[in-house]
């Protein structure tokens, strides 16, 4: 069966500057290597990732009635994604963001978050997202639990696999604020730092198993460079990051959940779903952008099979 995965929620615009080691004081200026620009965001980001990998995927969310949205829904088009579910706002700007990315790839930002705050429950396409087979939510904590879980509970009980990602950092008021969501939930995909600070845990196992009595099928972490932990009420994998030059970090943990959730439709058991996941990352991470990177499935299969990782991989207990 065709995987056919709804992005719904975060839809940015990134514009990325390398390398950038200080902002110039005053009107100083100082001459990069790169200005590029490209989608980005919990669900855009992964969206693009997802078409790559061979999905056939659905954006829904909400973009301003200005010329960043039309550039980011072409480009998303470009793609072969179907944008024909995205909102436009009038009066409010597509949400946007300036990464400066340091030599080592790691970034900090500047961020507008626009049009995203705006998009709820009543905008969600009830009936296109009960015709897919998979629903991501990018970012339910722009919407809160309550609202999320009105969109994702009517998807779960028509059959779709359900799945989110976080933008916030780790905070147990932003637990709270979401966990009426998170019985919804087929998978959740956070990073170390948001299981930690989300629970308070003094594992990240702890973390994960903490979200699952939450009612989370399945918590797969990303850990940098020390690659994922996936936890469900009966498995524990670790899986490696793979061994690459990392340009820039912008969109790596978008495309572990694409190749995961990618991984997922093809039936694949849960490790490897994530070493598709830590693939796509990988050639994410090589260049500059959230969609950096010209591969498909076979091209992310292959590098898996081929390419070195940081660390060897634990045994599932």
């Amino acid at each position: 069966m065709t995987q056919t995965i709804v992005t719904l929620g975060a839809h940015v615009f990134d514009v990325q500057v390398r390398p950038v080691e200080a902002i110039p004081a005053g009107q100083g200026a100082t001459l990069v290597e790169q200005i590029r620009f490209g989608p980005a965001g919990t669900a855009a980001g992964t969206a693009l990732t997802l078409a790559k990998l061979g999905a056939t995927v659905r954006a829904a969310g909400a973009v301003g009635a200005d010329p960043i949205g039309d550039l980011l829904l072409t480009m998303l088009a470009g793609y072969g994604i179907d944008t024909s579910l995205v909102v436009r706002r009038d009066g409010v700007q597509t949400s946007a963001s300036v990464l400066p990315i340091r030599p080592d790839g790691s970034r900090p930002a500047f961020h507008v978050p626009g049009a995203n705050l705006t998009y709820g429950p009543a905008d969600a396409p009830h009936e296109e997202i009960a015709r897919a087979t998979h629903l991501h939510l990018g970012a339910p904590e722009l919407m809160g639990g309550d609202n999320a879980a009105r969109i994702l509970a009517p998807a779960r009980g028509a059959g779709v696999i359900t799945s989110a990602d976080l933008l916030a950092p780790g905070d147990p008021g932003v637990l709270a604020w979401i966990a009426p969501a998170l019985s919804t939930l087929d998978y959740l995909l956070p990073n170390e730092q948001q299981v930690l600070g989300l629970t308070g845990a003094g594992t990240l196992e702890d973390g994960a198993r903490a979200l699952i009595g939450q009612g989370v099928g399945c918590v797969a972490v990303t850990r940098e460079a020390r690659g994922v932990l996936v936890v469900t009420a009966d498995e524990v994998h670790t899986v490696p990051a793979f061994a690459v030059d990392v340009v820039d970090t912008t969109g790596c943990g978008d495309a572990f959940s694409a190749g995961f959730l990618r991984g997922i439709g093809l039936g694949r058991p849960l490790r490897d779903a994530a070493v598709l996941g830590c693939a796509a990352a990988a050639l994410v991470a090589q260049g500059l952008g959230s969609d950096h990177g010209d591969f498909d499935l076979a091209v992310a299969d292959a590098f898996a099979a081929t390419t070195a990782t940081l660390e060897n991989s634990d045994a599932p207990h």
